[in-house]
């Protein structure tokens, strides 16, 4: 067979950029269509039946059954009769997690400091400074961290006893029943989830 006879008959067995391209398209909607659809429909449909709770957001109501927030994410607590969270630089936005990350010697976050030590001071009169967690005046990396030491909420007891008249020894109680303890008892520190623990203290403010 010659030359040309053979380029001829290669040319008639190989496929023509036409059957490429409608290939191509082929494999494109099948991918599409597993991985754009059905992949997160039964990934959705499985964490429905196995998490809801978690794939809807950790979501925690009020006794009223409404939303109250998530606790995954900090909030700040103006009322001082309530456990204050942690300093939050973006005031717990979760669309902008994150934090300045700025350095000890930072003059923003010294200022930052001593403007959450002065207030500490004019709302706990009753407790000196040197009892101040750490944690109560520093950011969390995220920005969003909705837990606080034991210590932390320990250390807020007298000013929300005498602002609501619960005894300390009923407060005490309330924060180690919510302190969790550290993950797989392992990993991780002791930590009180606020919102959790304000949700029940104003359970208890309400009898």
């Amino acid at each position: 067979m010659d030359n040309s006879n053979k380029e001829t008959a290669e040319e008639q067995l190989s496929p023509s950029k036409g059957a490429y391209f409608f290939t191509i398209i082929r494999l494109s909607a099948v991918f599409i269509v597993l991985c754009g659809i059905i992949y997160p429909l039964a990934s959705t449909a499985l964490a429905q039946v196995l998490m809801p709770s978690q794939a809807n957001g950790s979501l925690l109501k009020n006794p009223a059954g409404e939303v109250v927030g998530s606790e995954l994410i900090g909030q700040n607590f103006t009322d001082q009769a309530l456990f204050q969270s942690r300093v939050s630089s973006i005031e717990y936005k979760a669309e902008a997690s994150g934090s300045n990350n700025y350095g000890p010697s930072n003059p923003d976050m010294l200022q930052r400091i001593s403007d959450s030590i002065a207030q500490w001071k004019l709302d706990n009169p009753g407790v000196p400074v040197s009892e101040l967690p750490a944690d109560l005046v520093t950011n969390s990396g995220s920005g969003l961290d909705p837990h606080i030491s034991p210590a932390a909420a320990i250390v807020q007891i007298p000013r929300i006893s005498n602002l609501t008249g619960i005894p300390a020894e009923t407060l005490n109680a309330l924060v180690s029943e919510h302190t969790e303890g550290r993950d797989l008892g392992l990993f991780g520190e002791e930590r009180v989830n606020v919102l959790k623990l304000n949700l029940a203290l104003t359970q208890i403010k309400g009898k």
